[in-house]
């Protein structure tokens, strides 16, 4: 940081700036083009990267007028976009870049290879870059706990995976102790440099604010790090003058894991770990975060607020902003229904500039949205189902279906 210190804050941000749109090797990069940030010794040769980050950013007009009592300047950054259609791209990028480098190093004992336990996105981030890098991966996975497409990515990359006969910690748990016994690098965001990766999506949306700094960031949160993340590049960015002030943080949890949401309620006395139930948001179905000290830290310095979403909410959450244009994950329907809680207490006000991050892309959850718009979620209304019309390939009886669907409009 001193070093960096050295230039003044329109130093930094004039030369982001100027590396937008480029294709030069690897500033093409949304995390690469902020490099000096990020891991600034490491040779451009060693990186390895898929021009992952410079992620959308759109105003969600219609969502927040008509749904959110007149709310005018909310946002989504959408970081689903992506190459392997998460946000989790973002840490791996480096953390792969970091392992290249060092299985060129004349160690003791090599690098055989990168391991993450994952809920699905990890696992696909790891994967791929990995493959890209010629780097061996292995993936823990909950058996019949994530999405097929979620399955599919790192089978596709070529990792090898393991189906383990648990949950998420369970499998993490598993991954801490073949990692301590093998030459297997540990991929998980207990590796800070991961959230090295991660805290440029705060930058960037600095950056495409032209350096105005939004009023809020609601983040979904599972392991947690991704909160903290967010908030080292708000305030790497304050500490050195590119901006003067921070966002205040939301993390969002489900009702369903909710170890963080809990230990915000009593006032931060108590954490205590729990067995995460089955969510719809199955990337942050955790209940032991490994994380928690660093977004407790996040969030104490923003004057940050957790919220949760039961299952019901946050899928009318996701299943409404699709109805808006959006395509969201589940996780992101966390957030917005954290949203939809804040703005109905006030908390946030209809003026106040609102960033959601969405960390996944739709597509990954595409049965969870066919659920719930066939109404087959147990227990669940389905509030904003829309299922298909089956009709005869006939004239008159598509006109019936038109006409009363239509009906008041026509």
């Amino acid at each position: 940081m001193d070093a960096l210190a050295r230039f003044p804050g329109s130093y930094w941000r004039d030369l982001f700036d100027s590396r937008v749109g480029r294709t030069t090797w690897p500033f093409g990069s949304g995390v690469w083009s902020k490099k000096e940030f990020v891991l600034p010794e490491i040779d451009p040769d060693h990186i390895v990267s898929l021009f992952e980050g410079n992620s959308n950013l759109f105003w969600a007009e219609r969502l927040g007028r008509d749904h959110l009592a007149g709310m005018n300047d909310l946002w989504v950054k959408h970081c689903g976009i992506s190459h392997t259609g998460s946000f989790k791209d973002l840490g791996m990028t480096v953390l792969v870049s970091q392992v290249n480098r060092l299985r060129r190093a004349p160690l003791s004992r090599p690098i055989a290879g990168v391991g993450c336990a994952s809920t699905g996105d990890t696992s696909a981030a790891l994967s791929a870059y990995c493959a890209a890098a010629g780097i061996p991966a292995i993936v823990f996975l909950p058996a019949n706990r994530i999405s097929l497409e979620q399955l599919i990515q790192p089978i596709a990359n070529g990792a090898t995976v393991l189906s383990l006969d648990t949950d998420f910690d369970g499998c993490m748990r598993l991954i801490r102790e073949v990692t301590a016994e093998l030459p297997i690098y540990l991929a998980n965001s207990l590796n800070s440099l991961r959230l090295e990766g991660q805290k440029t999506a705060a930058i960037e949306i600095l950056q495409q604010f032209d350096w105005e700094v939004p009023d809020w960031v609601i983040v979904p949160g599972g392991n947690l790090g991704n909160i903290y993340a967010f908030y080292k590049g708000f305030e790497m960015c304050r500490v050195l003058g590119l901006v003067d002030r921070v966002p205040r943080l939301v993390c969002a949890q489900a009702a369903n894991a909710n170890p963080l949401y809990r230990y915000y309620k009593s006032g931060w006395t108590e954490f205590t770990p729990q067995v995460a139930e089955p969510t719809f948001a199955s990337a942050i179905q955790i209940g032991d975060p490994v994380s928690v000290d660093r977004a407790v830290v996040a969030l104490k310095a923003t004057d940050g607020i957790v919220e949760e979403a039961t299952e019901e909410e946050l899928m009318n959450a996701m299943s409404l902003a699709d109805r808006t244009g959006m395509f969201a994950c589940p996780h992101t329907g966390v957030a917005l229904a954290a949203l939809f809680k804040l703005r109905d207490q006030r908390i946030i006000g209809p003026n106040d500039r609102t960033v959601v991050v969405s960390t996944a892309h739709g597509l990954k959850f595409s049965q969870s949205k066919i659920d719930y718009h066939d109404s087959k979620i147990e227990d669940m209304a389905c509030k904003y189902a829309n299922p298909p019309v089956s009709v005869k390939a006939d004239f008159g009886a598509v006109m019936d279906v038109l006409k009363k669907r239509l009906k008041g409009k026509l």
